[in-house]
């Protein structure tokens, strides 16, 4: 009995366990030095993942990017087979009717967010979803919407009108399969994606005579690099290596790497 008054004498600090209490539930919680150094921490975190975040997005990009060429070069094939070997015609804007690849001038606005003139085109019942005919990493826009159309056909494919722009060079247009293949169709570029200030209609302009290199200039959203798809259902990523490759330029030069390699690609004679 004597034991159980003194218990109940006792403060509760006191009691059995009470002290292991108190210890806990003073060190629950942050102090305001703790708080600081994880929001620290945080911030070194993030700022180490940001560049890895970006680059995967970029990537991701560049990937759906050469999946929309490599779409494209599959219709550019189905259309031709069922057409006896005709290839899609592609004209440049002024020569341009509805029986061509793409309708559209992307310098236009009220052409450049119109998504009728790509379900207008030729190749459109075979690539008929029409994200497609954009990169995903295209900045362009018109009155706040997206242009509808980032890619651009090979100017020697599709009609003659190269044969003689602007004299003759003795250089070949290729307006059937079989003379693709005559050429080699995996060492022609069909389509390719354009940069967002030259392209207008959907014929890219190459001239063989170097009279005017990069008339139509390739696009340089992916880390200085472009998309284009080639004859055999191929697509690959160009890089733009020559520092005199730029868009601001006045005039390239003939000699420019860049330019001699896409000419490379276009043409044979």
């Amino acid at each position: 009995m004597f034991q159980r008054a003194k218990a109940r004498s006792l403060p509760p600090a006191a009691l059995p366990g009470c002290e292991a209490r108190g210890r806990c539930c003073r060190t629950q919680g942050f102090t305001l030095i703790e708080l600081l150094l994880v929001i620290a921490i945080i911030a070194i975190l993030a700022a180490l993942l940001m560049p890895a975040l970006a680059t995967a997005q970029a990537k991701g990009k560049r990937t759906a990017c050469l999946n929309n060429l490599k779409q494209c070069i599959l219709s550019f094939q189905m259309y031709s087979a069922d057409n006896d070997g005709k290839l899609a015609q592609n004209y440049p804007l002024k020569q341009t009717d509805s029986s061509t690849w793409v309708l559209g001038d992307m310098k236009v606005t009220s052409d450049s967010t119109n998504l009728t003139f790509i379900r207008q085109g030729k190749l459109f019942p075979y690539a008929s979803q029409v994200g497609l005919y954009r990169c995903p990493a295209d900045p362009s826009r018109t009155g706040g919407s997206p242009r509808v159309r980032s890619y651009s056909m090979n100017g020697w494919i599709g009609s003659r009108y190269m044969e003689s722009y602007p004299r003759p060079t003795g250089y070949r247009t290729f307006v059937r399969d079989s003379e693709l293949s005559v050429a080699g169709p995996a060492t022609i570029w069909v389509i390719a994606d354009e940069h967002e200030a030259s392209i207008d209609d959907a014929w890219f302009l190459v001239t063989m005579d170097d009279s005017q290199p990069f008339a139509s200039f390739p696009a340089t959203r992916h880390e200085r690099g472009y998309g284009l798809n080639f004859g055999d259902g191929h697509a690959e990523f160009y890089k733009l290596r020559d520092p005199r490759t730029q868009l601001t330029s006045e005039q390239i030069s003939p000699y420019d790497s860049d330019w001699q390699r896409l000419k490379q690609v276009t043409t044979i004679r």
